[in-house]
């Protein structure tokens, strides 16, 4: 199976890790990414306060790019990348005087031919759990874990799952021989960037997150945004001079658990790359050896 891939600036960068999980996992079940060729930035969430036409153009000329390269399906792993990218698909196809505009700045025509695919349901959808499951070398027995899908997962017009209760990576920790812990927790807001602008604002959300992860009794937090990944990862420290509180919960993506699953190595899922290093946890649990 081959599919278009859009791994997004964060991928590129401070959610590595994200990245060189997603490709490994893959691999592990004869998936094969095909990158866009001269992808583009999706205009994240500063664009559309510098002008709304760059904010709809950018990820136009990505899909544009798709399209050249004969790609009909994208894998965006980041939620902020996929909202983005299915958005203007949909807005440049209901309404041709838009589709005209942004043909105007890209300099070529998007023939709507693309479907964007969050990593949750192309594994649930295209992959499905049974192949998922058969890639599995060990379960993650005895692992407890909190899925937290925070807000960008749950954007107008995603539709990756149910907006006030979603289970999808509940269902795939449960396939994969996790423990999947509810809790009430799973969509609340981390801050966003607000930790670097009103960094005591995340503060003090993050903290009411890992609390309840906590007392939910978690061993760790998987996540599947790179901006909730960082905030619950790094300011862990910050969280323990501010509250006097030692969480050390390690944050995991979910395709790190899945990799673990598979068996795959340690810094091969970048598991080494996190601020609160997961490997003490994983060798307790005998899901890696010393």
């Amino acid at each position: 199976m081959q599919v278009g891939y859009y791994p997004g600036c964060s991928l590129e960068s401070s959610a590595k890790e994200f990245d060189l999980s997603i490709r490994a996992i893959f691999q592990a079940m004869e998936v094969s990414l095909k990158e866009i060729p001269d992808w583009n930035c999706c205009g994240a969430s500063p664009a559309h306060y510098l002008n709304e036409e760059l904010a709809m153009a950018l990820p136009y000329r990505n899909l544009v790019k798709a399209e050249e390269a004969d790609l009909d399906r994208i894998v965006s792993p980041c939620p902020a990348c996929y909202s983005h990218l299915k958005h203007i698909h949909e807005e440049a196809s209901k309404d041709p005087r838009l589709a005209e505009r942004l043909r105007t700045i890209v300099g070529k025509r998007y023939g709507g031919g693309i479907t964007s695919k969050h990593l949750l349901d192309f594994i649930k959808e295209d992959i499905g759990f049974d192949r998922l499951k058969s890639s599995m070398k060990t379960p993650l027995s005895r692992l407890k874990v909190v899925s937290y899908y925070g807000c960008l997962t749950r954007l107008p017009g995603v539709n990756i799952d149910d907006v006030e209760n979603p289970v999808i990576m509940d269902e795939i920790v449960e396939v994969l021989g996790g423990e999947p812990l509810d809790w009430s927790y799973k969509t609340e807001c981390c801050g966003a960037s607000l930790s670097v602008s009103r960094t005591e604002i995340a503060l003090r959300l993050v903290n009411s997150i890992l609390e309840a992860a906590k007392e939910r009794g978690a061993d760790c937090v998987a996540v599947v945004c790179p901006l909730c990944q960082s905030n619950l990862d790094t300011r862990q420290g910050d969280i323990h001079k501010k509250y006097g509180t030692t969480y050390g919960i390690p944050i995991l993506y979910l395709s790190q658990l899945i990799g673990l699953a598979q068996k795959l190595d340690y810094s091969q899922l970048g598991l080494d790359r996190l601020v609160i290093p997961p490997k003490n946890l994983l060798i307790e649990k005998g899901i890696i050896e010393k």
